[in-house]
This record gives structure tokens, sequence and C-alpha cells, in this order.
């Protein structure tokens, strides 16, 4: 069986570090590994409308940002395929089939549906196309037949509703869709990525985060204006490590060379973490470090990204060709899900062959 990756983002605004440590930079680490066949990257502009159907302006401008955010992180559209959502028909109609097999009380069920309810409060009023976005997610992994989707810890609900609605439709119509695998960072802080101002969650909404298109300087604000131990009031106090958001974003993005070249008093983050819960570190020093990591990698990111901009066409032609590619493998997959739900009528020879000879025996009788 082929190796498939597919996996996406909203295109809701510019990605952040967030984005980059929970998914994107293994994105990149798994295509120029060799071990996938092929790999689906989705801007998921549909599924971002379930929200903003009355701005659709604001999508329609963060196409083009979340374009240059894959492009800039090293994503190659010569080996990965990237895509816009809506430009694939054959979606919308695979989730239509879908609904079929899902309940509304599953849909309630599910923590991601509800924690993101709650979030917008939309308590009092759902929209529905919102309410049945773990469809359409299943839709979009099953049309590329994915093998394999990276996603961060919150999304493990989805793929499971997803993985649901796959054996729902193998057990009544035949073996045709592929069940999908999650795939976790490996690195527990990359799970989920707080903001800068200790909340849980990094988000565009909150205004806490540190985007993959912010300057020099705007990351060095943001790292040096960070959230820490509240208690931490003095150099000689002892601070506390857990939950502390500098820490955190160290453990996601400092490596051995890091410190050898910023902090060579330092072999690594645990020493580091000691000196700090014993007292005798400064939150200013911690925090310089953790910017020259942080613009040691945003750089060539930044670099990329320059380069991307001065030909914005290119990158739109690239949007093109990939949704082009990307709709052939989805109406192959959506002809199999017809023929199994029996509803190929006019591809099914051997159905018009039985009518006919059902007509003309009973003319016969």
């Amino acid at each position: 069986m082929a190796k498939i990756i597919l996996t996406g983002d909203r295109p809701t605004g510019r990605l952040h570090v967030g984005h980059y440590v929970g998914s994107l930079r293994r994105r990149v680490e798994l295509q120029n590994s060799g071990e996938f066949d092929k790999i689906y990257i989705m801007i998921a502009d549909a599924q971002a409308l379930t929200d903003n159907a009355d701005n659709p302006e604001k999508v329609r401008q963060n196409i083009v940002e979340v374009a240059l955010d894959y492009l800039s992180c090293g994503l190659d559209p010569a080996k990965s395929t990237l895509f816009i959502q809506s430009m694939i028909p054959e979606l919308t109609e695979l989730s239509f089939y879908y609904m079929n097999l899902v309940t509304v009380s599953r849909l309630q069920r599910n923590p991601t549906v509800k924690s993101e309810i709650q979030m917008r409060n939309f308590e009092a009023s759902i929209p529905v196309g919102f309410f049945t976005y773990p469809i359409s997610q299943a839709a979009d992994i099953t049309a590329f037949q994915a093998t394999t989707v990276p996603v961060g810890e919150d999304q493990m609900p989805m793929l499971e509703q997803c993985r649901e609605i796959v054996h729902k439709f193998n057990s009544v119509y035949g073996e045709t869709l592929t069940m999908p695998q999650i795939m976790l960072p490996d690195n527990q802080a990359c799970m989920r990525l707080p903001g800068i101002d200790g909340k849980a969650k990094m988000s565009k909404s909150l205004g806490n985060c540190i985007y993959l298109s912010d300057t020099e300087e705007d990351v060095r604000t943001k790292i040096m204006s960070m959230f820490t131990d509240p208690n931490h009031l003095k150099v000689s106090d002892p601070g506390k490590v857990e939950g502390n958001p500098v820490f955190i974003y160290l453990e996601a993005f400092a490596r051995p060379e890091h410190f050898a070249e910023f902090l060579p008093d330092y072999a690594g983050i645990e020493e580091l973490e000691e000196h700090y819960k014993r007292g005798g570190l400064g939150d200013v020093k911690v925090k310089k470090f953790l910017n020259n990591v942080m613009q040691s990698e945003l750089a060539p990111i930044r670099e990329r990204r320059a380069q991307w901009e001065k030909d914005i066409p290119a990158v739109y032609e690239i949007l093109k060709k990939g949704s082009e590619e990307a709709e052939k493998v989805a109406a192959d997959t959506l002809s199999k899900v017809r023929a199994a739900m029996k509803i190929n009528y006019f591809d099914d020879a051997a159905l018009i062959k039985e009518q006919m000879e059902k007509y003309a025996a009973n003319k016969e009788n």
C-alpha cells in the first residue's frame, strides 16, 4: 500500500510558531525523508468559511499568506502537492454521503467540536457547516486515501471520528476507504505551544502569537515581554520551569548547537533548567538566549518568504496546479465510493444489462 500524507491549515490568518513546531517543521522533514509516496497539503478555505461566512474577504486574503508560510518553511511543490480545498468539489459530495453514517449525538460528543463551539460562543446558535466539520475533515482525508495524518494533540478526536466513518463505510459498502493513522509531534513541548502571555494555547484570536512572518524586531520584542514565573522576582529567587512559556519554547526549539553558539556555559536544556530552579539565573538572560535561538530558526524562513513575495503570481500558479492534480485523485476516490454505494448508474453496464433483460423477460411473460 502506498504511504500518503494529508494535512493542512485554515486560512484565517498568518501561521505562527505554534503551527511550525506542531506540524510545519515535521511536514518538511517528512517531505524530505523520501518515506512517503505522496504528500498533500491543503489550505482549508471551505472549512474556514464555516465560522467566517460573513467575512469571506478574510479567508480570501489569507490564502496567499498561508501559501507563503508553507513555501518559506521549506514545503516544496516538486515534492508536496499544495492545493485549495474549495477547488476540489468532490470533497463536498463525499461529505454529503458520510453525513448518513454519523449521528448528531456523536458529533455533539466530539471534544474538539465542543471546545471550539465554546471558544466561538456558538452554544446558542451553531452553524450547521461548523457543527459538521469533522465529517468534512473525514472527506478531506479519505479523498486522498491518506495513510498518515500529522496533527497536533487537539485534533486527535477529529481523526478518531474519521476512523469511525471509514470503519462504518467499509462495513456497510465493502472495503473502499483507507484507514488513516495519526502522527503526533515527537516532542512533548511541541504538542501545544502556549501563547507569549502564558495562556494555554497560542491563538490568532487571542493575539498572543509569534508569527513566522514577524520581523526580527517584532520577535525580539515579543520574547522579551513573555510571561514567566510570577514568583521569580529576583535573580536569586528559585524559579519554576513547569508551565513557564520561556522554557517550553526552549524545549521546542533549542538544540545542542544553539547552546554551543549562544550559551556555552550550559551543556543543554536540563542544566539550564536546574540552575533556574535553584535560583541565580535571571529571566532576562534566559529570554535573550531564547531570542537568539528563535532568530536562528526563523531567519532562513524570513529570507525564503522575501523571495516568494516578489513573485505572487508564481505562488497562485503553484496552488492552481496542485489543486488540479488533487482534484483528479479525489475524483478517482469518489468514483470508487459511488460504485461501492451503487449510485454509479450510468457507469454500471451490468446494471443496465440486468434491467434490460428483466423487462425483456416481463414482456415475454
